[in-house]
This record gives structure tokens, C-alpha cells and sequence, in this order.
């Protein structure tokens, strides 16, 4: 078994979330390393080639893009999570990397500085939330009753949505719709509720309305 992982992270970062959670659906003893974003120090700058987070370290070796961290993840620490047969494993891939882009999208809704940015953002997710929607089995998750990868890839997007949905509703997806049910069995899974700060409610509200977007003035932010 590998030394235990360290995990670099920025506090309100989905992509990291998904690797904590992946991490913690398979119960593995890791070591949680923030920076700031805004003044990366020069030893992340020569782990990160990309300049971003997550960067995983193991021992000598680092690791960085969610995706790819979360497949090494699965390869070594059981149980596994992604699906045995090769299609259907090719098929969760598809959609991880699917994830990301809606999780994107959701980033440049928020930060939207023009009303039509916005706005396009919007009819981006809603159209990408019915296109995921009519690959989604009977649930609760992805692939069925076993959680997967693409539960972790997407959980943070569903989060975010629902922490910002309670204060300027945009539904961007029904509740009661498929999409809607394994937004809510995924938000009260354990894994996803213990894989941010207790205070991230506050943190992430405070990190929205610092953007100065187009979102932020509509939402009458309150303590959480």
C-alpha cells in the first residue's frame, strides 16, 4: 500500500471536493493541504504544471486533474468504484468528463460580469442538465443503487447549486425530476456532506458574493 496521500487544495474548489470524496468513500487515511489562489507559493508552482488544483502527492510522486486522480484512487484503494465491464467503464468516463464541463459552465454563470452571459450560462446547465437526464438509469445513483465516480465528479456541482438555489431560485433543473432525485440522494450521502469544511455554506456564499458578478447582486446574501 502507498504512503498516505496528500491532497493540495483551495477551499471552495469542486474539483477537489470530488477527489476528498473519493477519498473518503473508501475510507483512506489523507492529508489536506490548502493554498491561496491568489498567492500560490512557489513550491505548489513546481508541483503544479498546470498551476492549479488538486495536486496529489504520494510519497515522491504527484499527481494533478481530478479525473486522473480519482482513477489512480480507484486502482489501488478498494472498494472500487468504477464498473468492471469496459464499456460501461468508458461510458462513466464519458460522462465524468461531461460533469466537468458542467461544472465549468456553473463557474461562468456565477462569475458572470454581463447580463447575457449570464443568462446564456444558465441555458447552457438546463440543457446540459436534460442531456445528462436522459442517460441517468432509475438511480439513486448513476449507474444504479452502487455509487460511482461520476457520483463524485458531479456531487459538488449539485452542492453549489442547491447552497445558491436557496437564496435566488433559477431551476435549473426540477426537484422532482430524475436529475433532481440523485441531486438529493447524492447531497445527503455522507461522503459528499463531510467532504467540505463545516463552515462552507458561509465560505462559499461569502467567495460568490466577493465576484462582483452579475449573480452576486441579485442574491441578498445572509449569514448562513
Amino acid at each position: 500500500m502507498p504512503s498516505r496521500p496528500e491532497l493540495i487544495s483551495f477551499n471552495v474548489c469542486p474539483f477537489v471536493q470530488r477527489s476528498v470524496i473519493t477519498l473518503l468513500e473508501k475510507q483512506v487515511e489523507f492529508k489536506l493541504t490548502h493554498v491561496d489562489l491568489g498567492n500560490l507559493p512557489a513550491w505548489f508552482l513546481a508541483l503544479s504544471p498546470l498551476g492549479k488544483v488538486p495536486v496529489l502527492r504520494v510519497g515522491d510522486a504527484v499527481l494533478f486533474e481530478s479525473a486522473v486522480i480519482n482513477e489512480y484512487l480507484d486502482e489501488v484503494y478498494p472498494p472500487v468504484l468504477h464498473p468492471a465491464d469496459p464499456l460501461e467503464r468508458a461510458h462513466h468516463r464519458a460522462w465524468i468528463e461531461f460533469s466537468a464541463e458542467m461544472i465549468m459552465t456553473h463557474y461562468n454563470m456565477i462569475t458572470a460580469k454581463e447580463p447575457q452571459s449570464f443568462e446564456t450560462c444558465c441555458n447552457q446547465l438546463r440543457r446540459q442538465f436534460v442531456q445528462l437526464g436522459g442517460n441517468l438509469g432509475v438511480g439513486p445513483y448513476f449507474g444504479g443503487e452502487k455509487f460511482s465516480l461520476v457520483d463524485a465528479a458531479i456531487a459538488p456541482l449539485f452542492m453549489r447549486i442547491d447552497l445558491l438555489e436557496e437564496q435566488y431560485p433559477l431551476r435549473l433543473y426540477a426537484g422532482d425530476s430524475r436529475v433532481g432525485r440523485w441531486a438529493h440522494a447524492l447531497n445527503r450521502r455522507k461522503s459528499v456532506k463531510e467532504s467540505v469544511s463545516h463552515d462552507f455554506e458561509e465560505v462559499f456564499r461569502s467567495f460568490v458574493a466577493s465576484l462582483e458578478s452579475v449573480y452576486s447582486r441579485r442574491i441578498p446574501f445572509q449569514p448562513a
